[in-house]
């Protein structure tokens, strides 16, 4: 029968295994503590980047607006911004007699860069509405770090044409 030898301090054993559990503690913990900071400062740069590429597509827009509202007599252009994103938008109120009635007929083309989110997006979205009827919708978004911005410059430029057709055609 073979005898099986015991450590001479079995607690030594478990002392050695125990302070190794703690350093990989203290390894996972430092660990997750620069990930924490990496996201942080990731997110940082992100929302620093989203505020760049918000302010030079803001400008395009309200540049575009514009030409709309001097294309067309009786829009004004007015500056969009807040929750719903930033940008510009271009409207009109015509009050029309139809029938012996007194109506009034909207128009109203809008687009703008989304707010910042948690997902990391550039987001554009544009809406018109021609005499009462929501004509347009339009939305187009990428990621933060695979942004093409010529792509957003043409996106801007396409809708607004498009709009400008719809209401020449419409009103």
């Amino acid at each position: 029968m073979v005898q099986r030898q015991r450590p001479e301090n079995p607690m030594s054993d478990f002392d050695e295994k125990l302070k190794q559990a703690a350093a990989r503690g203290k390894n996972r913990a430092s660990s997750f503590q620069s990930e924490s900071e990496r996201k942080r400062i990731e997110a940082e740069e992100f929302k620093a980047l989203h505020t760049k590429l918000r302010l030079e597509l803001s400008d395009r827009i309200e540049s575009v607006m514009k030409k709309i509202a001097d294309l067309f007599p009786g829009f004004r252009y007015q500056t969009v911004f807040g929750d719903s994103g930033w940008g510009g938008a271009c409207l009109r109120d015509d009050l029309v007699m139809e029938r012996g009635q007194r109506t009034n007929k909207f128009s109203r083309f809008e687009m703008a860069v989304r707010p910042a989110n948690e997902y990391y997006l550039l987001d554009l979205q544009a809406k018109g509405t021609i005499a009462n009827r929501e004509l347009l919708t339009r939305g187009f978004y990428q990621h933060l770090g695979e942004v093409d911005l010529d792509k957003f410059r043409e996106l801007i430029d396409s809708w607004a044409l498009t709009y400008a057709e719809l209401y020449a055609a419409n009103r």
